[in-house]
């Protein structure tokens, strides 16, 4: 998976709760394990989630991601990382997540939450908070102690839905339009 994939995320930044602390998410809504018959679902609402970060540019480009989507969520759903939000038998949402398994030691054990997408007709009914919620839970049940995410920067809603969740920043990834690298090249030009 490419580190693009992991900032492919829209969240409804809903709330689980009303005005009274009540909770609202609507009952019929079931979160459960992907099936392989779920793949082809599930990648459509990626290739929508991604067309919808371009406006929060995305640099992830849809449909010629298509079929590597289709393969990686493929593999969560092998590996148990794929979950889906259901209301009436319909796909109205679903979650990736993985184990961290890189080559350096660290002092935690992390996953990584790398999609999180709930259709635009589902959304502000508790569905991105349960999904999250299942994505950690299933980690924290692996020994998982810590769950990290990449958010655009420019998408304030989900940064919000984040936050609301109890999520902090903890790295700030920065780029530079190496077009005209002139206007800021400090580094090969004398002190005068």
């Amino acid at each position: 998976m490419t580190s693009d994939s992991a900032e492919d995320e829209d969240k409804d930044g809903d709330q689980n709760e009303d005005e009274n602390g009540e909770d609202n998410m609507d009952s019929s809504i079931e979160i459960e394990p992907a099936t392989t018959a779920d793949i082809d679902a599930i990648t459509e609402l990626w290739v929508r989630l991604a067309r919808d970060q371009r406006r929060h540019e995305s640099a992830v480009r849809a449909e010629p991601n298509r079929d590597v989507m289709r393969e990686t969520l493929a593999a969560h759903c092998t590996a148990g990382g794929l979950l889906v939000a259901r209301i009436n038998g319909d796909i109205a949402g679903f979650a990736s997540f993985s184990i961290e398994h890189g080559t350096l030691e660290l002092d935690t054990d992390r996953g990584t939450l790398t999609n999180l997408y709930v259709e635009p007709p589902y959304r502000d009914r508790g569905i991105g908070t349960a999904l999250l919620e299942a994505a950690e839970r299933r980690l924290a049940e692996q020994g998982i102690e810590v769950m990290t995410l990449e958010v655009m920067a420019e998408n304030d809603a989900a940064r919000r839905f984040y936050r609301e969740q109890g999520y902090d920043p903890f790295r700030v990834g920065m780029q530079r339009s190496l077009d005209d690298r002139s206007e800021n090249d400090t580094h090969s030009k004398e002190d005068g």
